[in-house]
């Protein structure tokens, strides 16, 4: 499957996010009104599909750029998880210079095994946190 790593919400269709984060026990209840406003206010990145044409994942980031950065709203489509699109996808950010050096946070309940590939340690059975010394 070809795909590439698309950053900006400008790149991607809000419905589609929508489609994505309605896959979700975090976000299944946000409104068109909230998602639009919160990927307005965070840096968006997705994996898409260019055979189908198909956005298929989706994550935010919320950061100050001096200290600390959150990681949020990871979602890769029931339809294509566990085939590396979400290894490629926190693989993708986590390179990016920007987020070098500084804090990472995200608060999720599963693939702890994921993001400590990333250096993400378990807080309290469900935040993960990266670089406590920052």
């Amino acid at each position: 499957m070809n795909y590439r790593i698309i950053e900006g919400s400008e790149n991607m269709d809000l419905a589609a996010i929508m489609r994505l984060l309605k896959m979700t026990y975090w976000a299944d209840k946000r409104s068109l009104e909230q998602v639009s406003k919160s990927v307005a206010n965070s840096s968006c990145y997705g994996v898409y599909l260019d055979d189908e044409k198909k956005l298929i994942g989706f994550a935010r980031v919320i950061s100050d750029y001096a200290t600390t950065y959150y990681l949020c709203d990871v979602i890769i489509d029931t339809e294509y998880q566990h085939k590396g699109f979400g290894s490629a996808l926190v693989s993708y950010i986590e390179a990016l210079p920007v987020y070098e050096g500084l804090r990472g946070i995200l608060i999720t309940r599963d693939a702890h095994s994921l993001y400590k590939k990333y250096g993400y340690q378990v807080l309290n059975g469900r935040a993960m946190v990266k670089g406590l010394n920052c």
